[in-house]
């Protein structure tokens, strides 16, 4: 099947929004972009697609409210910022989709609840239950409470090292069609478009080899996410079976564009379902 006509038939899709999507460059919440990106989010469930949100913010939102002028380096104070945030996340998201006719439903999600055969049965089942009731589930990391994946990867300990590898772990484990990356940048590129003029988009990834891997180059000003958390997260997704899009979330009207199978971002192929797990 052609890559567009398999994004175009992903039934169900799970979007990770970065913090530099939900924040400004000044630290205010964006919220006409996030609005906007509700809006896509409901279109694609009018369209029957069961769309899960995994949203990061929840810390820039507290730096923000607490009038910060940085993001803070003890882990305390970013876990406060995180539990004041979250608060102000899901309350902007809720308003929103409610104007939509669209009800929505927040979990917070830490390592244990996929270490637990347990909790991983019961997450599996809570939200596939709350796909089927129509809801927009919204996902973050609990990092009120979760200090391995906030603070450090702490050399392969941790399931997820932040929201773009969780991303992948949930559009794994809940079998989505899909997996889109909305950040700050246009997609992969041949070098960093920052520094050179001649960077140039990748449109489509077949395998993401070393070679692929060197392309990236960087981190976000605020979240804790680059480049690389993004390859390794399509290819955790790929090695489960789901495509990925890395693609713009500051571009109005993006998500749209990507369910359409239009030619914006970096697709990442699935390998065949199960494939290298």
């Amino acid at each position: 099947m052609p890559t567009d006509k398999r994004i175009q038939a992903a039934r169900r899709v799970v979007v990770k929004v970065g913090t530099n999507v939900i924040m400004r460059d000044d630290g205010a919440l964006a919220l006409g972009r996030l609005y906007g990106l509700i809006e896509s989010v409901a279109s694609a469930c009018r369209q029957g697609r069961e769309v899960l949100l995994v949203s990061s913010g929840a810390v820039g939102l507290g730096v923000q409210r607490l009038g910060l002028t940085e993001r803070p380096k003890l882990l305390s104070s970013k876990q406060a910022c995180a539990a004041i945030g979250q608060g102000r996340l899901m309350s902007v998201y809720e308003q929103g989709f409610e104007k939509l006719g669209l009800l929505t439903a927040q979990v917070l999600l830490t390592g244990d609840d996929f270490r637990s055969a347990e909790r991983y049965r019961n997450l599996r089942a809570t939200l596939d239950r709350l796909l089927e009731l129509g809801t927009v589930p919204i996902l973050n990391e609990n990092d009120a409470v979760s200090t391995r994946e906030l603070e450090t990867r702490d050399h392969g300990k941790a399931v997820f090292g932040d929201n773009d590898e969780l991303s992948a772990l949930v559009a794994t484990k809940l079998a989505a069609d899909l997996l889109v990356i909305l950040s700050d940048v246009d997609g992969l590129f041949t070098a960093n478009p920052a520094r050179s003029s001649h960077a140039r988009r990748i449109p489509k990834v077949t395998e993401v080899t070393p070679e692929v891997e060197a392309l990236a180059d960087g981190g976000g000003a605020r979240g804790r996410g680059g480049m690389a958390t993004k390859l390794r997260a399509a290819r955790m997704a790929a090695r489960g079976g789901v495509a990925t899009v890395i693609a713009n979330g500051r571009t109005p009207g993006i998500l749209d564009a990507v369910l359409e199978g239009a030619d914006v971002g970096t697709v990442f192929l699935p390998a065949r379902r199960g494939a290298g797990q």
